[in-house]
């Protein structure tokens, strides 16, 4: 079973689009159909319905589409344990960033890194800490640094390495700046802007106001830290952001009783092998983590 073959059946599947999977495979779109029907002649099954525009999985599908992931993982392992000498750390290296992470913390720990091992070309993806999550459970990944879900039920391991200290900001001139007993009550008052809330952030907020029965009032999101920060600035809301990104533009406000935080850190399918790259580039990261910190969640 040609392993390109199951490569265009799996982005097919995860695009529902045959011309997306071809653009992301840098193929025609031609050539990915030949390469599913090739598939369907060798496993004497239809695979997909197509119907107008839209396509979907048959039930041989839907079968195939576990064992070809399973499939390619094991190709791929078996070629990196050939490639890979027991003390040699090069090759590729895949990883998933969080933008905040990749901006404020990642600079120093990539300058070590690749001052120390040359020969390992980071591939690296800047995205939403939800999105590497995703990716490290389904095996496209082998590592992801970024925001942690302490409720994670999936295959994902991860373990802390910072603490990010989330405080409450307004700007300057924001009515809230000058309060002096600020409550979560008077903070529902006032429209927020957060990133979304079904976002690791988010959630931690939400819970924080449902917890007290307390109505948050949205009047935007954004997943990006950095364009919340200008909004906030310019005097559009309040909102919650790492103490870390503090700056003139913004001012923190007291509430009372209020501590927050989200741990940040790395994450990896727990049935997944690291690459010696891998065990290299979490060498580098506990070397630049918080001294408490580098403790598994649980």
């Amino acid at each position: 079973m040609e392993t390109q073959n199951l490569k265009a059946f799996i982005h097919v599947v995860e695009l529902a689009s045959f011309s997306a999977a071809a653009e992301q495979l840098h193929l025609t779109q031609p050539a990915v159909s030949k390469r599913i029907a090739s598939l369907e002649q060798q496993l004497d099954c239809k695979l997909f319905d197509r119907i107008g525009r839209q396509v979907t999985m048959t039930e041989a599908g839907r079968q195939l589409y576990p064992k070809a992931q399973q499939i390619l993982q094991d190709v791929d392992a078996a070629q990196r344990s050939i490639r890979e000498l027991p003390d040699t750390v090069a090759g590729v290296l895949n990883l998933g960033i969080s933008h905040h992470i990749g901006l404020h913390r990642l600079p120093p720990i990539l300058q070590d890194f690749s001052s120390r091992y040359p020969q390992v070309h980071l591939d690296i993806d800047f995205m939403d800490s939800e999105e590497a999550h995703e990716k490290i459970s389904q095996g496209r990944l082998e590592l992801g640094v970024v925001t942690l879900d302490s409720h994670s039920h999936d295959p994902v391991n991860s373990e802390v390495l910072w603490q990010d200290q989330l405080v409450v900001v307004v700007a300057p001139d924001h009515p809230l700046s000058q309060s002096r007993k600020l409550t979560l009550s008077t903070l529902s008052q006032y429209p927020a802007i957060l990133p979304g809330l079904n976002t690791y952030t988010g959630q931690i907020i939400k819970i924080l106001f449902d917890q007290h029965q307390l109505k948050l009032t949205i009047s935007m999101s954004t997943n990006y830290l950095e364009t919340i920060k200008m909004m906030v600035s310019i005097g559009l809301g309040w909102s919650v952001l790492p103490r870390t990104m503090l700056a003139d533009d913004v001012k923190e406000v007291h509430v009372a009783d209020l501590a927050l935080q989200r741990p940040l850190g790395y994450i990896y399918h727990r049935n997944r092998t690291f690459s010696n790259a891998a065990n290299a580039f979490v060498d580098v990261l506990r070397r630049h983590s918080d001294p408490a910190e580098t403790i598994s969640p649980g």
